[in-house]
Parts: structure tokens; C-alpha cells; sequence
């Protein structure tokens, strides 16, 4: 019997062993949640880069246009910056969020890599990250006039997406 109980540690261990290995094995590592696809992009107020008054991630009316999450700690946001100054230059809305990143810092990465944004919004907690679902930095997101997120790039932009965004917003 009390051999029994010494091993009921070691079976439970196991057994969770196998539960783990077999649901991790069903899983695409690759697969990237797009929850908020087809819907209202999240209602988050948050201070401006420019004057820190608040401001929000909606432009309703303005016809669709970007948003950018990225951080001046994000070494593949310095990458895509170049893209995102062409699709600005292209006249393509875009609405950059500084996420967990102080304001200081978040200017001296835009004046290294260019300011592409219409209006910078500064995340230092992670709100809007949180509500927009952010897996991690950079992601963009496409929301049409109405304000509903219509696509999500959980990467650094290519050549290729940013092609296809500047189609759908057409520019």
C-alpha cells in the first residue's frame, strides 16, 4: 500500500506529461489569434506623443486608414518603419500606439526612423495592447471607416502587406 501511495506522485506527473504533449501537438505554433477581426476597434482613450491630451484609437469617417502597435525597444519595428514612411507617403492613414514605451524614448525612435503617423498615442501600461489583443510588437491593424478592424498583421510588415494594405485602402 504504500508503495502505491509513493507512486501516485509520479502517475499524476505522467499523466499531465501526456495531456501537455498531446494538446501541444495538436496546436499550430504558428497560428496567430485575429479575434477582433470584424469587429469595433476597442474604445481605449490614451495621451498623445504630441500634447498628451487624450485621443482615442477610432477615426470614425475619416475612411479607413492603420493601426500601428510598436516601441522603440522593438527591434523589428525599426525594420517595417521604412514601409510604414511609404505608406504614409502613399497617403495612407496610420495611427501609431507607443506600446510600453516612454514618450522620450518613442521620439527619438521616430526621429531616427521617420514619423509616419497622423497622431501617436503612448501606451505605457499596455491598455490598448491588452484590448487589442496584442501578441507582441509590431502588429497592424486595418479598420475601414466605420471603425470596424477589417485585418491583423501580427508581424513586422513586408513589401507584399504593404501592397495589399495600401490596396484596401486604396491609395
Amino acid at each position: 500500500m504504500k508503495r502505491l501511495i509513493a507512486l501516485a506522485p509520479v502517475a499524476v506527473l505522467v499523466a499531465l506529461g501526456l495531456l501537455f504533449a498531446l494538446f501541444g501537438l495538436r496546436n499550430d505554433p504558428r497560428f496567430l489569434p485575429r479575434a477582433l477581426v470584424g469587429k469595433p476597434v476597442p474604445e481605449v482613450t490614451l495621451p498623445t506623443l504630441a500634447d498628451g491630451l487624450p485621443d482615442t484609437l477610432a477615426a470614425p469617417g475619416e475612411g479607413p486608414y492603420l493601426v500601428n502597435v510598436f516601441a522603440s525597444w522593438c527591434a523589428p519595428c525599426e525594420i517595417e518603419a521604412p514601409l510604414l514612411v511609404a505608406l504614409e507617403a502613399r497617403g495612407v492613414p496610420i495611427v501609431g500606439v507607443a506600446y510600453k514605451d516612454a514618450p522620450e524614448k518613442t521620439r527619438a525612435f521616430l526621429a531616427r526612423t521617420g514619423d509616419p503617423y497622423a497622431r501617436v498615442l503612448v501606451d505605457r501600461e499596455g491598455r490598448a495592447g491588452i484590448e487589442l489583443g496584442v501578441s507582441g510588437v509590431p502588429e497592424t491593424y486595418l479598420v475601414d471607416g466605420s471603425g470596424r478592424i477589417l485585418d491583423k498583421i501580427s508581424a513586422p510588415l513586408t513589401e507584399a502587406d504593404a501592397a495589399r494594405l495600401a490596396a484596401r485602402v486604396g491609395r
